[in-house]
């Protein structure tokens, strides 16, 4: 049975009908397939830079001082340490106003009373024997962070304390040491010495 012109035509209608039918489907397949990338180009590539900067912020701490002392010789001296690093040089400079010269250990990054001790016991002198405080210090660092040598400066308070003995006076030995800031410089120093000096 041979088709009437109607129905050639119609048919010819539908079949566009699919074509367009099948072009839209293709074309919204391929936009989906092109967002579907690029999304998981785009998580891709902030994972990498979480990855990153959670690596740089390991790297970050791991190449940061954590400086801890060890009291020394009964408190005459303390010993400056870091668990993760060799301390190669160590300056430890003391208030202007105190009139103590800066400290530079040859060997041993210590920390010694004898330096400060005639100019802080003459701060206290005159109360009572028995006292404690603290006296700020700017120390600067240098040190390995694997084979790197990196230098880092900080304000740290000396803990001391003070004892009468029979007839020798008071004496001055040291407790323990705290940090009081990251960084620092001889102004900042100079300026928390005249706040907190005894």
């Amino acid at each position: 049975m041979s088709e009437t012109p109607a129905e050639r035509k119609e048919a010819a209608a539908t079949r566009r009908r699919w074509v367009s039918l099948a072009e839209v489907l293709g074309v919204t397949g391929a936009l989906i397939a092109a967002a579907t990338l690029w999304i998981n180009w785009s998580d891709r590539r902030a994972d990498e830079a979480d990855k990153a900067m959670t690596r740089a912020s390991e790297q970050r701490a791991e190449s940061r001082v954590d400086l801890s002392a060890e009291v020394k010789d009964g408190g005459k001296s303390l010993l400056l340490k870091d668990a993760r690093h060799e301390i190669q040089d160590a300056v430890i400079s003391f208030p202007k106003a105190l009139g103590v010269a800066a400290q530079h250990p040859p060997a041993d990054p210590v920390i010694e009373v004898s330096p400060f001790e005639p100019a802080l016991l003459k701060l206290t002198d005159g109360g009572a024997d028995d006292r404690t405080g603290r006296l700020p210090v700017l120390l600067t660092l240098q040190y390995l962070d694997g084979e790197t040598t990196r230098t880092t400066s900080g304000i740290y308070d000396l803990l001391w304390q003070t004892n009468g003995r029979m007839l020798r006076g008071r004496e001055l030995k040291l407790t323990g040491m705290k940090v009081r800031q990251v960084r620092g410089n001889q102004a900042q120093l100079d300026a928390i010495w005249a706040r907190a000096k005894p």
